[in-house]
């Protein structure tokens, strides 16, 4: 029997016979595996993890049998769950996909590692754990967690405005630019061409500033696009400054597929912001907040944006913001005690 508003009615033959083949199917498959030994079982479900597009690939899997779900939950196999694993949504945040993420973090995950950290750094406000929990992953060369520690150094996140530490924020920013981070390759060009963190090199700087934009040329390449031929040479200008964006060079880059931690961010803040004072990085695939008033930059042009670094504000003016940015009103100052 089923209910459905309250009301019973039976099962039609159909149903009943597609539900019996779905539990014979179900016992067989678990039957056959239980034949196979641990090791693999073990890296039938590494291969899973690690290819996961959604969490519930991996999920459905963990629920096909008890097998399953004990040797699933193997720390060898989390440790290699793909970062789209961790992609949870906001609106089903709850305390067992908090336990699930801190168990593939003690698994040595730095994928969990850092998408914990960024949730319990800016949504929590446990600003120790959260930077704990992106060093462990920065440790093992993670990009993404480098980054986000220099942007935490160079804004004094967490803090006041007096423990900004500039040459900190460099250093990490600088090692994330070693591994390809092209917002950290950007952020890079600016600090060397603005002698910010580190002595003024304004060659150096254009020379990062340059490579950035090459490897947002390179992406432009692997994806196709209207009027472009995948695999066909790009006709550059002859002199391609590194100081010019890509919307400035002709061509239209698709928006960035963002992590998990940094959607997780945007959409927890588009509908509650923990301090009307405090304001939310206007690039919509970055969803950092402040964790101070005043913490981020302002458009030097328009003086309405906010970002929490360059390479934010540089995504933002690619994906549309140059199209609308309009140089703020500014009135004179009057002196009112002269003539």
């Amino acid at each position: 029997m089923r209910t459905r508003g309250g009301n019973s009615y039976p099962l039609v033959g159909t149903q009943v016979t597609n539900r019996r083949k779905r539990v014979k199917l179900s016992s067989v498959i678990c039957n056959f595996f239980d034949t196979l030994p641990d090791d693999v079982v073990l890296s039938i479900l590494v291969k899973l993890a690690s290819t996961a597009d959604y969490p519930a690939d991996f999920v459905a899997a963990l629920s096909t049998c008890k097998r399953f779900n004990g040797l699933g939950l193997n720390s060898f196999v989390l440790s290699q769950a793909s970062v789209e694993t961790f992609a949870v949504q906001a609106v089903k945040w709850s305390p067992s996909a908090n336990r699930f993420l801190q168990r593939c973090s003690d698994a040595g995950n730095v994928e969990a590692c850092y998408t914990l950290g960024m949730i319990q750094f800016y949504v929590f406000q446990n600003q120790r754990t959260g930077a704990a929990l992106m060093a462990k992953a920065a440790i093992r060369s993670h990009a993404p967690a480098l980054y986000s520690l220099a942007i935490i150094q160079f804004n004094g996140s967490g803090g006041t405005k007096n423990v900004k530490d500039l040459i900190g924020g460099f250093t990490l920013c600088a090692r994330a630019a070693s591994l390809g981070h092209i917002d950290a390759l950007r952020e890079l060009g600016h600090c060397l061409k603005d002698g910010y963190g580190i002595g003024k090199n304004e060659a150096e700087g254009q020379r990062f500033l340059l490579e950035a934009n090459a490897r947002d040329l390179a992406s432009l390449c692997s994806i196709p696009s209207p009027g472009l031929i995948p695999g066909r040479r790009l006709n550059l200008p002859p002199i391609m400054t590194g100081s010019m964006s890509i919307d400035e060079l002709g061509f239209i880059l698709p928006p960035p597929i963002s992590h998990p931690a940094n959607r997780f961010l945007s959409a927890w803040f588009a509908g509650q912001i923990p301090d009307p004072m405090f304001r939310i990085c206007s690039y919509g695939g970055c969803g950092r907040p402040e964790t101070r008033i005043h913490e981020f930059r302002r458009c030097s042009v328009c003086g309405v944006m906010n970002y929490c670094s360059r390479g934010c504000q540089a995504r933002d003016w690619t994906m549309g913001h140059s199209k609308h940015c309009r140089p703020m009103v500014r009135f004179p100052i009057i002196n009112a005690g002269g003539r």
